[in-house]
């Protein structure tokens, strides 16, 4: 910069402050620079708006940038003439573009107005996920805004996995997201390196893309290999969802010189906890420690300690893994496999709390009372080494009565895990006094074949020793967040919202039809879902009623805004008990040691900015393992075409109903056109769907006979038809008596069994996550996900025969808002 003293001009700018905090020679910030083109109130060149804004020439190009990246998200745009101008002065809307696998999209408003629809003919200019500016040209025939693209401003996709197919010659890539429904067509390169078969899968490089007269053209750089190749289902998704797979050379590189063992340096200024008998409880094929657990007895009350592994002593802002931690913002659990947030050396190695070696850690010590409420406590960084590697089964086993420590290291901590056990009834009345959302669901377990496919699929049986590692984990999240807010100590939190009003009117309406209220008023708390769900757990229909309960709630996120956490009725909570694998718990860490040297920690980010990327890592990886789980299960059903199988109504759209199996734990959907010979009317309050001339009613919750009739491995969709109706039901006036039951003449002992199916398959080397708040509302032990299966039953099936599924691109969409239960 050629001056120090910015002029008056300069200083005007109402974000100035902002501006000069994050930069030692500020340029106008963006709010100042669409301030002075609406003071204008005309189109302004890039020189004459220099002048107004008192750039100097030594800043003009860093001030280019900031205009490019304006226009880049649509908060200016140059007209024919090369001026600028604001988008909605000239009635643009700017937005990102969101696909249908129909070939239609929406403009997603930046300011959160409603969508605007974007036919075909409007879509081919643009890729999903795309920036645009939109004009809007009038209303289609459900009533939505209707516009046209008039600017793309962003190109996002770069490259895409998707699979090969050559017609008459012709070599083009139809797309695995199936949001993008343009097929990338690929010229002749008669010297290419990658020259694929059809039908397999390959990564292409987008070197032309689409527009108004040419559909996209790319070049191939990867061949991934053949569709049913076993784990090509997780190869597909990390692309897909633009998962980072492999580490940088230079985080490689800090990884090989980090120690493998604790030095005598580090234990400087930590608390020696070596001679505490702390123990890790985790599940069987667990390979990553990342928290150890001490109870004893303290007056009428106990003392917890809870250690986790002190990553942040060795990932420290600046590094190449902090920056790659942050990009991945949290590990990854396929099926058999993990995309880990930092390399195995840290979280399978030296932050790993592997028993008999010494680690450090940061420490939460509790002081709880015989009621479960949590009194004093502090949190120091600490060395200890573990007394022993238990087990959920193994510890059950012993509170159970089952069976006896066979080791002396297995007697001695006994005393301790019996205190644990005792301490955790205490904090789970208190949870259920404090009113927190406890919802039923049952987490399944994918057993594998030799071949890598699943061969069954089974519920994971959860006991009293998940619980307690559940419980002993919400109390240290609950201090850790208290801890930074008392000292003012920004930091992420993981909040929940309380349910919206809309939503909040269509739960006690839908309510109301049953004679029930939720209490609390237009401001309800968790307690009174709690009250109400308690009240109806006895009834035949309580699988239903919990169900859009459930929906009513919002998804939890991370935000430095504290607004509390709806599900769990906490006033305040965070994330502190698992750094290894979430971003959030090492700022945390990070935060909690600048208290207590008396410092302030800040990113190099904004709070805001880092809370937005891992919600949405967060999001990622949800979507990616369930793509990956709902391909392998589609792979599964395809040897069942033609079987028969009970289950419930677990989702009502308004293209048909999805139905949850009792048996398989799986999903799929009976397409309206196979309802019967009626016209289907969907209720959106009601989740019904009803027929117009007979009154047939197909409710969430109500009780089906389905048989299957496509697995189709493409598009992931599992189709059923209701049993006895694969044939026509024309003349019919109703539907067969043996396929739909009321939900009333549902038996109770299922109630929990038929939801199972929207639960996220515990994930591998991890803890099964708790049983309170499904996925919207946050869940779990904050919370690891429960070991995926790798086991083997004693009977195998021979390996399915590899096929090919026949390409199609007409699959109905599965609805996005699914309720899973799954992380705190």
């Amino acid at each position: 910069m050629s001056r120090k003293k910015l002029s008056k001009i300069r200083r005007a700018d109402p974000f100035f402050e902002r501006e000069l905090a994050r930069y030692e020679f500020p340029l106008p910030s963006r709010e100042y620079v669409s301030q002075v083109l609406t003071d204008e109130g005309r189109p302004v060149e890039f020189n004459e708006l220099a002048e107004l804004l008192d750039i100097t020439n030594t800043e003009r190009e860093m001030f280019q940038r900031r205009l490019s990246a304006m226009e880049r998200e649509g908060q200016l745009m140059r007209n024919r003439k090369g001026a600028y101008i604001l988008p909605e002065r000239a009635s643009l809307t700017p937005g990102r573009i969101q696909g249908h696998p129909d070939g239609y999209g929406f403009l997603i408003p930046d300011d959160g107005s409603a969508d605007i629809f974007l036919d075909q003919h409007q879509m081919g200019k643009v890729l999903h996920g795309d920036r645009a500016l939109v004009r809007v040209t009038g209303i289609d025939r459900k009533g939505r805004p209707e516009g046209g693209i008039v600017e793309v401003t962003e190109r996002v996709n770069t490259r895409i996995v998707g699979r090969v197919f050559v017609e008459h010659g012709v070599v083009v890539v139809a797309p695995e997201n199936k949001r993008i429904s343009q097929d990338i067509l690929v010229p002749p390169q008669p010297k290419a390196k990658n020259k694929p078969q059809s039908g397999q899968v390959v990564m292409v490089e987008i070197i032309e893309q689409p527009s108004k007269f040419s559909q996209p053209i790319g070049k191939i750089i990867e061949v991934l290999g053949n569709y049913a190749d076993p784990g090509m289902e997780i190869e597909i998704a990390l692309r897909k969802h633009d998962l980072p797979f492999e580490f940088s050379r230079a985080a490689l590189e800090e990884n090989k010189e980090l120690p493998d063992k604790v030095t005598k340096a580090d234990l400087k200024g930590r608390v020696d906890l070596r001679d505490v008998a702390l123990v890790t409880i985790d599940g069987e094929t667990a390979r990553d420690f990342d928290d150890a657990v001490y109870c004893e007895k303290k007056g009428r009350g106990w003392r917890l300690i809870v250690a986790i592994a002190d990553v942040s002593h060795y990932v420290k802002p600046g590094m190449a893994l902090d920056r790659e931690a942050v990009e991945r913002g949290n590990s990854v659990y396929f099926p058999r496999r993990v995309i880990p947030m930092l390399p195995e050396k840290l979280s399978n190695g030296i932050c790993s709390l592997n028993p008999d070696v010494e680690r450090m850690a940061m420490v939460c010590d509790m002081e709880i009372s015989s009621t479960g409420k949590i009194g004093k406590y502090k949190f120091y960084p600490a060395v200890f080494k573990s007394h022993a590697r238990l087990t959920y089964n193994l510890v059950w086993s012993w509170l159970s009565g089952e069976k006896e420590p066979e080791t002396d290291v297995h007697r001695s901590v006994l005393p301790h895990v019996q205190n644990l056990y005792k301490l955790f009834a205490a904090l789970h009345k208190a949870r259920g006094q404090r009113g927190a959302i406890d919802f039923e669901t049952t987490e399944t377990q994918m057993l594998f074949n030799e071949q890598g496919k699943i061969e069954n699929i089974v519920p994971v049986v959860r006991n009293d020793a998940h619980r307690i590692i559940e419980e002993c984990m919400l109390a240290a999240n609950v201090c850790a967040s208290d801890f930074l807010a008392e000292h003012k100590q920004t930091c992420l939190y993981r909040i929940h919202a309380a349910p919206s009003e809309e939503k909040l009117a269509n739960l006690r309406a839908f309510l109301g039809e049953f004679g029930l209220a939720l209490g609390g008023g237009d401001d309800p708390r968790a307690k009174d879902y709690a009250i109400l769900l308690e009240k109806v757990k006895l009834r035949p229909d309580f699988q239903l009623l919990q169900t859009v309960m459930l929906r009513s709630l919002r998804q939890a996120m991370y935000s430095p805004d504290n607004v509390g956490h709806f599900g769990l009725a906490y006033e305040h909570y965070t994330h502190f008990t698992s750094p290894i694998r979430r971003y959030p718990d090492l700022l945390v860490h990070r935060a909690i040691k600048a208290v207590l040297a008396g410092e302030t920690y800040t990113p190099d980010r904004s709070w805001d900015d880092i809370g937005l990327q891992c919600s949405s890592t967060e999001r990622r990886a949800d979507e990616a393992t369930r793509d990956v789980e709902n391909w392998l299960k589609t792979f599964f059903m395809k040897e069942r075409i033609g079987e028969e199988f009970d289950g419930t109504i677990s989702g009502v759209t308004a293209f048909g109903i999805f139905v949850a199996l009792d048996t398989v734990y799986i999903e799929g959907l009976v397409h309206v056109s196979e309802l019967g010979a009626d016209y289907f009317q969907f209720d959106n309050i009601k989740h019904q769907m009803l027929g117009e001339r007979t009154g047939q009613r197909f409710r969430l919750g109500d009780r089906v006979r389905v048989k299957l009739v496509r697995a189709d491995l493409e598009s992931n969709r599992i189709d059923f038809v209701l049993a006895g109706s694969e044939k026509s039901y024309a003349g019919r006036r109703t539907v067969p008596k043996t396929a739909v039951k009321p939900v009333s003449q549902r038996p109770v002992a299922k109630a929990v069994t038929t939801w199972a199916p929207l639960a996220k398959a515990p994930a591998k080397s991890e803890k099964p996550a708790a049983k309170s708040v499904a996925k919207k509302a946050d869940g779990k032990k904050s919370a690891k996900p429960a070991a995926k299966g790798v086991a083997k039953p004693a009977a195998k099936k021979s390996p399915a025969k590899k096929s090919v599924a026949p390409r199609s691109k007409s699959a109905a969409a599965k609805p996005v808002k699914k309720a899973t239960p799954k992380k705190r």
